[in-house]
């Protein structure tokens, strides 16, 4: 019986806590990948973001794109960003979208 109780209470604290480590990997692949450029609040003011002139994801046309328009800019590149399509997985790219979206509220 305290097998199966200790045995619920892992599942218990597993199913807590996933979500939470899903929402992070979005910001940990940002922060390692992105925010060198984008900055950590998304504006582009770091010296590369104003050396490349890097939009912000604050600016009323890049929060009105879609996810599937920044995931494609993300995978192909654009201008003098890179392609991370094959750096990074499908789900990695999905999650910095959505850690993104964050930044913009």
């Amino acid at each position: 019986m305290k097998t199966q109780l200790r045995l619920a209470m892992v599942f218990a604290i597993a199913a807590c806590t996933l979500p939470t480590f899903a929402q992070n990997t979005g910001a940990t692949t940002y922060t390692s990948k992105c925010q060198m450029c984008h900055g950590a609040d998304g504006t582009g003011n770091t010296p590369a973001g104003k050396a490349m002139k890097v939009p912000s994801f604050l600016s009323p046309a890049t929060v009105k794109e879609s996810n599937a328009d920044l995931i494609a800019v993300t995978k192909n590149g654009k201008g003098k960003m890179p392609a991370y399509g094959s750096k990074l997985t499908d789900a990695e790219i999905k999650d910095v979208i959505a850690h993104v979206r964050t930044l913009q509220k």
